[in-house]
């Protein structure tokens, strides 16, 4: 759906959507539901809103697909695009990062989910918090069995001194 700037009335405009953006390499288990408030004074739109859906991904630590929900607060405020130098970098400071441009008088709300899941995903997605992942030798999910596999662990700052040891005693 697409809000168009000069249409919005001066008392604002609730608008209650569902899509389901396309983000390649995510899977969408539900189409996602989005609540938003809409202004605008002068050329500026201030938009809040929820966002809640939920999507499937993989653990960083067993491998395995999990579905996590996803329910977020924004707020977004819009300026035209053509405010922008074109020639001029702009360096955002930190209470101007929920600022984003329209072009045309249109604004995607499309690309306000999108922008949401995708702030939401965290960088390394765990199934549980207590996942204890694979073993490193023979692969087995620690979850679902335990493995005969006999691990030492070693320091990864003393392994070079353990081969330094070896070659010692291979030569004398």
């Amino acid at each position: 759906m697409k809000i168009e700037v000069f249409e919005i009335p001066e008392e604002g405009l609730n608008v209650e959507i569902e899509e389901s953006p396309n983000i390649e390499d995510l899977i969408l288990t539900t189409p996602f539901r989005a609540i938003m408030h809409v202004e605008k004074k002068g050329s500026e739109v201030f938009i809040k809103g929820i966002v809640n859906g939920e999507i499937e991904l993989q653990c960083s630590r067993c491998l395995n697909f999990f579905k996590m929900p996803i329910r977020t607060k924004f707020e977004i405020t819009y300026h035209p695009i053509e405010i922008l130098n074109k020639e001029e970098l702009v360096e955002l400071k930190s209470d101007e990062m929920e600022v984003d441009f329209y072009r045309d008088g249109l604004i995607n709300t499309e690309d306000i989910i999108r922008d949401q899941i995708l702030l939401n995903i965290p960088m390394k997605p765990l199934c549980s918090e207590d996942c204890k992942g694979l073993c490193p030798i023979c692969g087995t999910d620690l979850n679902e069995k335990e493995c005969t596999c006999k691990t030492k662990e070693i320091d990864p700052r003393f392994a070079v001194l353990q081969s330094l040891l070896r070659r010692m005693k291979a030569n004398g």
